[in-house]
């Protein structure tokens, strides 16, 4: 059986080896495109994209109109991480709001029934690395995790295709099984 094929986005994250080798371990070959030189459709072969984190603020959709043309059309399983989760949330309307910098690890409720969710508890322990906060999920879109410090924590597109995550799911065991639940979805 062949090897699923994930298309990694890489949007400027200091972890991009970290994120890449969590899908190796999951059983994905990957491959990398930097956001600015992203093809305007998706080949074939893969079976899911992931948007990394950013270090170029989400909300510049001039910048992002190409990735988010490539996502629209791209009918695989999208998961954006940290800012490539705002950068999904952004250009469905959604609005970040600046908050307290958070590094670290923290505690987040996740809906259960998610399968995204399928191989962790109801509270999780993921890490974080940001200042901006989306602060509802935008229409079409419903928030499957929340925390103390913000609203929507995880986010899921109403037909099931597009993920987001506010921590980097690279690090820590409770992102890695977050991640495994994605796999799942995207390796049927």
């Amino acid at each position: 059986m062949a090897r699923s094929r994930v298309l990694v986005v890489n949007n400027g994250t200091l972890s991009l080896e970290q994120l890449r080798k969590r899908f190796e371990e999951l059983g994905s070959e990957t491959d990398t495109v930097n956001a600015d030189s992203v093809p305007g459709r998706l080949d074939s072969r893969y079976q899911a994209i992931v948007l990394s984190g950013t270090k170029v603020r989400a909300f510049d959709r001039d910048f992002y109109r190409p990735l988010i043309d490539l996502v629209r059309g791209a009918g695989v399983p999208v998961f954006g991480i940290c800012g490539g989760m705002q950068i999904l949330a952004v250009a469905h309307g959604g609005q970040l709001a600046p908050g307290p910098q958070r590094v670290g690890s923290y505690d987040v409720q996740v809906d259960q029934e998610e399968p995204l969710f399928s191989y962790v508890k109801p509270a999780v322990t993921v890490f974080h690395r940001h200042t901006l906060y989306l602060q509802a999920a935008p229409e079409g879109f419903r928030s499957i995790g929340r925390s103390e410090h913000a609203p929507v924590e995880f986010l899921r597109s109403d037909d099931g295709r597009l993920f987001g995550a506010q921590a980097h799911l690279e690090f820590r065991s409770d992102g890695m099984e977050i991640l495994r639940g994605f796999a799942d979805i995207y390796q049927r």
